[in-house]
């Protein structure tokens, strides 16, 4: 991680595919990642900690047991600890994921999808 000035745009050109966490900056003991979604994800929670979405493009639907939460361009939601989701996106999202560094993306789930956090080139 450099002291540089990212952009959070330009980060996302550089990403090729979807579901694929990537590492903008780190704040204390949180990674701010910037990632590119596409389709519907997988049912998980992370027990220990909370997950915040921004949505930078798109539309993201995070899928919670009880409700659809709807989130567009510059929403912000948290998802709380131990809470079971599954985002859903609708079309091509571009979001930024603010978690504690060591945060999986698939949660308590783990599988196929889970994807290791990469750094930007």
């Amino acid at each position: 991680m450099t002291d540089d000035v990212r952009n959070v745009h330009d980060a996302l050109s550089a990403i090729a595919g979807h579901w694929q966490p990537h590492r903008l900056a780190s704040v204390n003991d949180y990674d701010v990642k910037v990632v590119k979604l596409q389709g519907e994800f997988v049912w998980h929670s992370h027990p220990e900690t909370d997950e915040l979405f921004l949505v930078v493009s798109g539309q993201l639907v995070i899928q919670l047991r009880d409700r659809d939460v709807v989130l567009n361009p510059n929403d912000v939601f948290v998802v709380p600890r131990g809470v079971e989701h599954c985002p859903k996106a609708v079309g091509e999202v571009h979001a930024i994921l603010f978690e504690p560094q060591g945060t999986v993306n698939t949660g308590d789930v783990g599988g196929d999808r889970t994807a290791p956090l990469r750094e930007l080139g």
